[in-house]
């Protein structure tokens, strides 16, 4: 993995990384935080990895055009890496903005994790790094850290018995220290994608402003449980309708579950060739 830069933390904590849309910025009071933790929720083909990727390439526009000039670290656990979409993602932003460091997918750093295990390695020598001195006069900052998913990484490695459920909990709770603990510090901005589960029975059981949601005509809550979810600052549900589902029509839509500065709201979107888009 490249050598990432040390920053001032006081320079990033009130800063907003832009999505790249302005109506889903607006949705966001101006977009993903830094030094928070900021959930994307949803079904598979919802639009959470193409966002992520969306994000990694606005964190290195400038403030002025509401980047945080940063590099990013995308740590994926769904094979393989999207990395044509990327640079396809690239190739258009790049022709849309001349501010762009060249080429940009320089100061995208990708790493791959199979387990819970694998990413605490991960995060603790991402703060190791992050503490230390700088090691590439080229590199730029990292201001946004990327986990697509968090659940892919418990599907597998975890039972459904007394014994790994406690395991499971500490493993949460071990990720959510690492992860708020660099949010904090270093003022960056942390992404982390969950999946969705099927909402089986009439138990109501509120987190943040809804129950549950409906997407592609199924009633669903966030992946993991109510122990992940106190782990997280933000959450944000990415849905599709059931009659886009039957239609083949594009629109997804993004609502605010909680978040310590966001009112509840939601807004529609599409996933162009170019990027992701806000329509309503």
């Amino acid at each position: 993995m490249a050598a990432i830069k040390p920053q001032n933390p006081l320079n990033l904590r009130a800063v907003k990384c832009t999505t790249g849309c302005s109506k889903l910025d607006a949705l966001l009071a101006g977009g993903v935080p830094c030094g928070l933790v900021t959930e994307l929720v949803g079904e598979s083909t919802a639009g959470k990895t193409q966002l992520c990727l969306q994000l990694v390439l606005t964190a290195l526009l400038p403030k002025s055009l509401g980047g945080i000039s940063s590099s990013s670290l995308y740590i994926h656990s769904e094979f393989p890496f999207p990395l044509r979409r990327l640079d396809a993602l690239s190739r258009s932003f790049s022709q849309t903005t001349s501010c762009l460091p060249d080429p940009p997918l320089d100061h995208i750093l990708v790493r791959g994790v199979h387990s819970a295990t694998d990413l605490l390695a991960v995060l603790d020598r991402v703060h190791f790094l992050m503490s230390g001195p700088s090691q590439s006069s080229g590199q730029l900052p990292i201001g946004l850290i990327v986990i697509d998913s968090i659940a892919a990484l418990f599907r597998a490695d975890f039972d459904c018995n007394a014994v790994d459920m406690r395991r499971r909990s500490g493993m949460f709770f071990a990720i959510a220290v690492r992860l708020k603990h660099l949010a904090s510090r270093f003022g960056v901005a942390i992404v982390v994608t969950n999946q969705v589960m099927d909402i089986l029975n009439e138990e109501k059981v509120r987190v943040g402003n809804y129950e549950y949601v409906w997407s592609s005509g199924r009633k669903v809550g966030a992946a993991l449980g109510l122990g992940w979810g106190s782990c997280v600052n933000v959450r944000l549900f990415l849905s599709k309708t059931a009659s886009s589902v039957m239609t083949d029509d594009n629109r997804r839509k993004m609502m605010v579950v909680f978040g310590p500065h966001l009112p509840k709201g939601s807004c529609e979107f599409v996933i162009r060739r170019h990027g992701v888009f806000g329509i309503s």
